[in-house]
């Protein structure tokens, strides 16, 4: 009995997502066609379907999970330690001491180079 619930489940998930898909493209499209009307009706109008059609997908297990993943995300950027404005500036100045150190470092090492080949060649 329960591998009928799970074909059900998914038929149906598959039948909602394919929904909210069309309900989409048909804000898309309405945005477009319309393109004589108000800008501001079309925008209402094309996020009023968008927020039916994520409502609607988001009553699927694959909305559900991404719903749960993003409130993971959430809670793990709050959970980050961010650099005060001091290290920021002291690591952006190490940064940009390497490189300007490597960049002398490969013209000189060109000039070498340029000079061996020279030397070399004739």
């Amino acid at each position: 009995m329960s591998a009928k619930a799970e074909v059900r489940a998914v038929t149906l998930d598959t039948l909602k997502l394919s929904v909210s898909v069309v309900l989409l493209l048909v804000g898309v499209g309405g945005f477009y066609y319309y393109a004589d009307q108000s800008q501001l009706y079309r925008v209402l109008g094309l996020l009023a379907l968008t927020a039916v059609a994520i409502t609607i997908s988001s009553t699927t297990a694959k909305g559900r999970a991404l719903w749960a993943f993003m409130q993971d995300a959430r809670v793990e950027v709050r959970k980050m330690v961010w650099p005060s404005r001091a290290e920021t500036v002291q690591t952006t100045l190490v940064v940009f001491l390497v490189v300007i150190v490597v960049g002398i470092f490969l013209w000189l090492l060109d000039m070498l180079l340029s000079w061996l080949v020279r030397f070399v060649i004739g």
